[in-house]
């Protein structure tokens, strides 16, 4: 393990038999320098150790836990997209002791909450998981073996617990407050296209409860990134349901009118059996459009 190199002077052993080298470009910068040692990956592209470690370190600030190769395929457009083992990763990369345990570290967090929620004890910053979705009041068992009395905390502001118990919407700390909720309160109203009028710009997604921003481009839908659904983002139905009403209204009015500011949160159940994400207008219609992730 290369412990003292920066990233900057990461080179390839030529000796290493168990790495296969070409001479070729480095497919994710584009480097066609032949002085520079480069090595395939599984997918059939050369890379170099620095640029895959820069690479697969945006993908990690982009709060992506999987590595894909984002090279072209010969002769097209369309990217590679395969999918490269961590390992595989951490032995082209020539990760240093550092970087691999910065890069496990947050890798471990994020595969966490893509099955999970948990949030960090105020007490004792163990990682706590809520069995019931619909209370903010929360049992640290670690706390509370250690005080020998029940530690509860709010999932909302983090603080002690105040006031009575279970309460779905806040505790009674003076600062407890749900931040999406001022922001949904507070977003401009938005035209989608001629006919869906005064829709809100930001929008509480409604499986999960992610806050998307619509940038007024492309059809009326978003597809959330976190819970994997698409959504119109007039009527707050799932495309599916709402293409089933209106057939091909991808960029007209619903049959249901615009959904109001939304004055609630869905909550995400992750353990409960998956709805049909699936994305039903065909190939030939406009994507869905770009959007924001709020927080």
């Amino acid at each position: 393990m290369n412990t003292d190199q920066s990233t900057s002077e990461k080179q390839y052993d030529p000796s290493d038999t168990t790495l296969k080298f070409v001479r070729g470009k480095d497919e994710i910068a584009g480097d066609y320098d032949p002085n520079i040692l480069r090595a395939e990956m599984s997918c059939g592209h050369a890379v170099d150790p620095n640029s895959l470690t820069v690479w697969c370190r945006t993908l990690i600030t982009q709060n992506h836990y999987k590595f894909h190769c984002p090279a072209l395929k010969d002769g097209t457009n369309e990217k590679c997209g395969k999918e490269w083992p961590y390992q595989e990763v951490r032995k082209l990369a020539l990760l240093t002791d550092k970087e691999q345990h910065d890069f496990e570290e947050h890798l471990a967090a994020l595969a966490a909450a893509e099955y999970c929620e948990f949030k960090l004890c105020p007490s004792c910053h163990s990682s706590v998981e809520r069995k019931d979705l619909t209370n903010l009041n929360v049992c640290c068992l670690i706390c509370t073996a250690q005080l020998g009395r029940p530690f509860e905390f709010c999932w909302q502001c983090l603080k002690e617990w105040k006031g009575s118990a279970p309460r779905a919407d806040r505790c009674e700390n003076t600062e407890c407050k749900d931040r999406r909720l001022q922001i949904l309160n507070t977003c401009k109203l938005i035209n989608l296209g001629e006919t869906l009028k005064n829709c809100p710009s930001i929008r509480a997604c409604p499986t999960c409860g992610q806050l998307l921003e619509h940038n007024q481009t492309g059809c009326k839908n978003i597809f959330c990134t976190r819970c994997k659904t698409e959504f119109c983002f007039a009527c707050l139905e799932l495309t599916r349901v709402c293409q089933a009403t209106r057939p091909n209204s991808y960029y007209t009015a619903c049959a249901k009118p615009v959904v109001a500011i939304q004055t609630s949160i869905p909550t995400w159940n992750r353990h409960a059996p998956p709805s049909d994400k699936s994305r039903n207008h065909s190939a030939d219609q406009s994507p869905s459009p770009s959007w924001c992730l709020l927080c």
